[in-house]
């Protein structure tokens, strides 16, 4: 399985260090970063998934000696290591074009919600295709500038929830958060095993 995580990084050498290099230089903008974290972590991620849905890439993945249970389970570490390398790349950044060291309370939240987000995209990727996915993103993407018509200051409300919640000094409050969202994880896991292993290549 180590060779499939290893092969999901090898795919990305091109791309992941452009978009981490983009994510850096980013920072230089005030913008939440935040929103900026969980935007990148999910569209590394998905840009990795992405890479072996084709039907010749699952036969040949079939076709390895390896279970199918070994090929989800690499998707679900790999995306863990690219939560990961994005933080990482967001805490430097941060701490050297800022000179301010994030705060763990952020990095929590920013996994619990890629983790949360993940937990979903897996599965109904597995079952359907990543495509309609991105279908589903982009109405959701036109109905919130809708929205946005009718509530202008719904930017600002959502910042300030989000802002709330970060100013929380409750250690058992994140540490609720993060469990939840690997319960949530797991059972993700748990279910694209089994929805993968009955597909049919």
């Amino acid at each position: 399985m180590l060779n499939l995580i290893r092969k999901d990084m090898i795919l990305q050498k091109k791309t992941l260090p452009f978009m981490l290099l983009f994510l850096f230089i980013y920072l230089f903008v005030n913008v939440s970063t935040s929103w900026v974290a969980i935007v990148f972590c999910i569209v590394i991620i998905m840009n990795a998934f992405q890479t072996d849905e084709t039907s010749s890439a699952n036969l040949l993945l079939n076709s390895l000696p390896y279970t199918r249970k070994e090929i989800v389970s690499s998707k679900y570490i790999g995306a863990l290591i690219f939560i990961f390398l994005t933080l990482l790349t967001i805490f430097i950044g941060n701490w050297m074009i800022h000179r301010e060291i994030m705060q763990w309370e952020v990095l929590l939240f920013i996994t619990s919600i890629v983790m949360g987000l993940i937990s979903f995209a897996f599965p109904f990727s597995y079952l359907f295709n990543s495509k309609y996915l991105l279908i589903g993103f982009g109405g959701v993407f036109v109905i919130y500038m809708v929205t946005l018509s009718f509530i202008p200051n719904l930017n600002d409300r959502v910042r300030e929830v989000v802002q709330t919640v970060l100013s929380l000094d409750n250690s058992l409050f994140y540490l609720g958060i993060i469990l939840s969202a690997a319960l949530l994880y797991v059972l993700s896991w748990i279910l694209s095993i089994r929805i993968y292993s009955r597909k049919v290549f």
